[in-house]
């Protein structure tokens, strides 16, 4: 039998994990949580309890980390795209 974690214990590791795997520190990683929160991202995990095991978890927090180094590395070139467009 599978042991489900209750929505709020989900995100709590969610949480946890994304300061264990990419050393963030505790406010970093809440707010990664809290803008997936708000994007809608957990929704699925709150109506379906089968979505809150431990390996969801670390699966989540692998894609919220990822998907934060992306924006950060989009947010960086469209920097230096605008930066190299005022040197002309």
């Amino acid at each position: 039998m599978m042991n489900y974690l209750s929505y709020e214990e989900y995100l709590d590791e969610v949480t946890t994990l994304l300061t264990e795997m990419y050393e963030l520190d505790d406010a970093s990683a809440i707010k990664l949580v809290v803008s997936a929160q708000d994007a809608e991202y957990f929704v699925a995990h709150d109506d379906n309890e089968e979505m809150r095991t431990l390996e969801r978890a670390k699966e989540d927090a692998t894609t919220l980390y990822k998907a934060s180094q992306n924006r950060v590395q989009t947010q960086k070139k469209q920097q230096q795209r605008v930066w190299q467009s005022k040197k002309k």
